[in-house]
């Protein structure tokens, strides 16, 4: 996250803002496509860790990750009671959908999706893993947020970087001044632990 963003954040947060005035556009975290992997095989389990499975002593392959952050809206009130979703491919490039073609072993330990619900301030968390390359895709996270009586929000997260965001056509689709908007730095957290910071601002209320 950007030290400009970061400080408008905290001007939303510290009520110092005006809530009849809205997010500037730029500002809003961009749309993208929900792609063609959203889970379809049994789910293994559906919490917001995805680095373990009921009955499974295992953990999930790859560098395990703390990914956390608000939902705001375009007023930049905390969206409670939110449910939010992510989804990707596991440590092996593969993803939990019948229609994948890759041949690699699927990670049994990985739950490939998660969802969880923002509290009243508005902040959600998940544990996964950092996202790795898929064939023709930079690393990435996708995201859906349902915000109640809305539209289904779908965007896609990355990381700070990362030296194939630039050669990704999707990333690349997003106006270079807001790029910073869908990409957090998974920075190292002590304890064998990534953990990524990473606020939403959606375009309701």
């Amino acid at each position: 996250m950007t030290t400009s963003r970061r400080r408008f954040l905290q001007t939303l947060a510290s009520g110092t803002a005006l809530l009849a005035a809205s997010v500037p556009a730029a500002m809003l975290t961009p749309r993208q496509s929900a792609g063609p992997f959203y889970p379809n095989l049994p789910l293994l389990d559906d919490d917001n860790d995805l680095t373990r499975v009921p009955g499974s002593d295992r953990v999930a392959q790859g560098q395990h990750c703390d990914l956390s952050g608000r939902l705001l809206d375009r007023n930049g009130n905390p969206l409670k009671g939110t449910r939010i979703e992510i989804w990707q491919c596991d440590a092996n490039g593969r993803y939990r959908h019948s229609r994948d073609p890759r041949k690699v072993p699927m990670d049994p330990a990985f739950q490939g999706f998660g969802y969880a619900s923002s509290d009243a301030e508005g902040r959600y968390r998940f544990r996964t893993i950092r996202p790795v390359p898929y064939p023709g895709r930079t690393p990435h996270i996708h995201v859906a947020v349902y915000p109640p009586g809305e539209q289904r929000f779908v965007t896609q997260l990355y990381v700070a970087g990362e030296p194939r965001n630039t050669d990704d056509f999707l990333y690349r689709r997003i106006p270079t001044e807001q790029r910073h908007l869908v990409t957090a730095a998974f920075e190292d957290a002590g304890n064998g632990m990534l953990h990524a910071d990473w606020d939403l601002i959606i375009g309701t209320g």
